[in-house]
C-alpha cells in the first residue's frame, strides 16, 4: 500500500529505469523506492534526519543517498526525462511564466564548512552557499520558469537580496525540453510573462534578440521618465493585458512546491541539497 506522500505505481514505472543500477560485491543497496519514499518524507514534513520514521531504514542511508544522486546529477537527469514536450498538445505550454520567491533559511542552514563538500565537486559553487539577507532576515531566494500549465521548468538560487531581473536570461538559457518523437530538443518559448521587476530596456533588447514576445508592465518610473522626454521618449513598448492574466500559473507553482515544508523553509546547508531538493519536488509535480 503506498502512504501519504510516497511515490505512486504509475511515478514509479517512470522513475527506475532513470536510477543508477544497484552496486554489485559487499552488502546489499537498500530498496531505491523506500529511499526515495524516506526522502520525500523528510520533503513533506521538514523534520531533521534523525527522525525518519523506522520503515524508512536508516536515515544516513537516505541522506547518502541524496548526496550521491546530488553529485552525480541523477535528479537532474530524472527532471528532464519526465519534461518532455509533445507538440501535439498546442502552443500553450510555451507561454511561459518567471518570477521569484523569498524563502527563510533557518539558522542550522549556516555555518557550511568553507571548504566544500563532495556533492558540490561536479557542480559550480555558489558564493555563500546561496545565504544572503533580505527584508525577512537570513534567506535565499528561488528564480523560477513554469509552463502554461504551472509546471516547474527551470529554477535558479541566488542570495536573498539579490535582483530579479539579472536572473532572467540565465534562466531561459537552461531550458532544453525533448520532444516525443524525433526532432531536437526545444530550447526558446514563444511568450515570456513576467511581472515590473523584469521591465527593463537591456531585458526588452535580449528578448527581441531572441525573437521571444515579452510581457511585462512598465514601471511607474519608466513611464515618467518617457514621458518627460516626449517625442524623444519613443513608444510604450506593446503589453497585451489579456495574456498577462496567465502569470498567476507561477504563483500557484510556488504554492505547489511549498507544500513541501523542507522547501518553505531552508534547511539545508548546502545550497546544491536545497536545489536537489527542489529538483525532486519538480518531479513529483510532473509526475502526479
Amino acid at each position: 500500500m503506498v502512504g501519504r506522500g510516497e511515490l505512486t505505481d504509475k511515478a514509479w514505472v517512470v522513475i527506475e529505469p532513470l536510477l543508477p543500477p544497484r552496486q554489485g560485491g559487499g552488502r546489499r543497496w537498500r530498496d531505491h523506492r523506500q529511499v526515495i519514499n524516506a526522502i520525500l518524507w523528510k520533503l513533506r514534513t521538514g523534520a531533521p534526519w534523525r527522525d525518519l520514521p523506522d520503515r524508512y531504514g536508516p536515515w544516513k542511508t537516505a541522506h547518502e543517498r541524496l548526496r550521491l544522486w546530488t553529485k552525480d546529477g541523477t535528479w537532474d537527469r530524472i527532471l528532464d526525462r519526465v519534461i518532455v514536450k509533445d507538440d501535439a498538445v498546442g502552443d500553450l505550454e510555451w507561454i511561459v511564466s518567471v518570477d521569484s520567491s523569498v524563502v527563510r533559511a533557518h539558522q542550522h542552514a549556516a555555518g557550511a564548512r568553507k571548504k566544500g563538500d563532495a556533492a558540490t565537486e561536479s557542480k559550480p559553487a555558489l558564493d555563500g552557499e546561496g545565504l544572503g539577507r533580505s527584508r525577512g532576515g537570513v534567506s535565499t531566494k528561488i528564480h523560477l520558469v513554469v509552463d502554461g500549465r504551472g509546471l516547474p521548468m527551470r529554477f535558479l538560487l541566488t542570495p536573498g537580496q539579490a535582483g530579479d531581473n539579472p536572473q532572467l536570461v540565465p534562466l531561459l538559457d537552461g531550458i532544453t525540453v525533448a520532444r516525443i518523437g524525433p526532432g531536437r530538443p526545444r530550447c526558446r518559448p514563444e511568450t515570456v510573462i513576467a511581472d515590473k521587476a523584469y521591465s527593463h530596456p537591456s531585458t526588452r533588447r535580449a528578448m527581441r534578440d531572441r525573437r521571444i514576445r515579452f510581457v511585462s508592465p512598465e514601471r511607474d518610473d519608466q513611464i515618467a521618465r518617457r514621458a518627460a522626454k516626449g517625442r524623444s521618449g519613443g513608444r510604450p513598448p506593446a503589453f497585451d493585458a489579456e495574456v498577462y492574466k496567465q502569470r498567476n500559473v507561477v504563483e500557484r507553482c510556488f504554492n505547489r512546491l511549498k507544500q513541501f515544508r523542507d522547501l518553505a523553509t531552508r534547511y539545508a546547508k548546502r545550497a546544491a541539497y536545497y536545489q536537489a531538493e527542489l529538483t525532486i519536488a519538480a518531479i513529483v509535480l510532473w509526475l502526479q
